[in-house]
């Protein structure tokens, strides 16, 4: 497949038992003209070896985008990613996130000129996370609200993630409250605007610098689609060690920078001015 329709960039870490289960939710969409792109943040050789072993189990074509271990550099690695697509429209997620079934069709049919979409997840605790096998991963039971009920799942407003159908995820998605913002977890857009505002600002490691694409297309004039309740994924339990004080504050003032000025480029990314 050297055009496909779709490019599903999945970003990772030395995070191989995760990863694993997100490709075999990968392998069970019902819309299948896609590749994944791995964008890998310096992993060792045992994510290699994984991806090796399963682009042999699953029918979509695996392309491996890796970068030395500088730290957390997921945007310098996502913009990597980026210009590696072979398609025109492209979904990000984490490697972290299984993919409901309709996910890769849910923003294939949805996606429009001049939009980005913003999706949702559901999160997931470790209990849970560590127990989904691949036959979970095939009979959906990770979105299934009565199996994870049957694990330990609380009884929230949250699961109506999972359990909306039709006019009511719709009208859920009109309802919330949650901005429709450029999400690292489930987000999809073209190509070429991702490329018009430079990519992913380089010096921002974690803490927003998903939001601050965002803000920079919404500057661009793209406006977005809230499709949280139509395109899930699960989200899988981990720590979050790389989470500093001094990234987050620092990624504060890039943001008030670019709403204060408005700009949609940013000269920390792709192309470097």
């Amino acid at each position: 497949m050297t055009n496909p329709k779709i490019s599903i960039i999945v970003s990772t870490y030395n995070s191989e038992d995760w990863l694993r289960k997100v490709l075999w939710g990968f392998n069970c969409q019902t819309f299948k003209d896609f590749e994944v792109v791995i964008a890998d943040d310096g992993s060792g050789p045992k994510t290699k070896e994984l991806l090796e072993q399963m682009g042999k189990e699953v029918f979509y074509p695996i392309v491996h985008v890796w970068q030395e271990d500088e730290g957390f550099q997921k945007s310098r690695i996502l913009n990597k990613a980026v210009v590696a697509c072979n398609s025109e429209y492209i979904i990000m997620t984490d490697g972290d996130c299984i993919p409901r079934e309709d996910f890769v069709e849910v923003h294939y049919i949805n996606k429009a000129k001049g939009f980005f979409i913003s999706g949702g997840y559901y999160m997931l605790p470790m209990n849970i996370s560590q127990i989904i096998s691949k036959e979970d991963i095939e009979k959906q039971n990770c979105f299934n609200i009565q199996w994870l009920k049957s694990n330990g799942i609380a009884k929230t407003f949250k699961n109506n993630k999972l359990t909306a159908k039709g006019f009511i995820s719709k009208l859920f998605n009109k309802l919330t409250p949650t901005n429709a913002s450029w999400n690292g977890h489930n987000s999809s857009g073209w190509k070429n605007d991702i490329l018009e505002v430079n990519g992913f600002d380089e010096r921002m490691q974690y803490g927003g610098q998903d939001r601050e694409l965002g803000e920079r297309l919404f500057n661009l004039g793209i406006r977005s689609k809230q499709l949280r309740y139509s395109a899930v994924c699960v989200h899988l339990d981990h720590k979050r060690g790389y989470k500093t004080p001094e990234s987050i504050a620092k990624n504060v003032a890039i943001r008030k920078e670019v709403k204060k000025k408005g700009s949609h480029w940013t000269s920390y990314g792709i192309i470097k001015k």
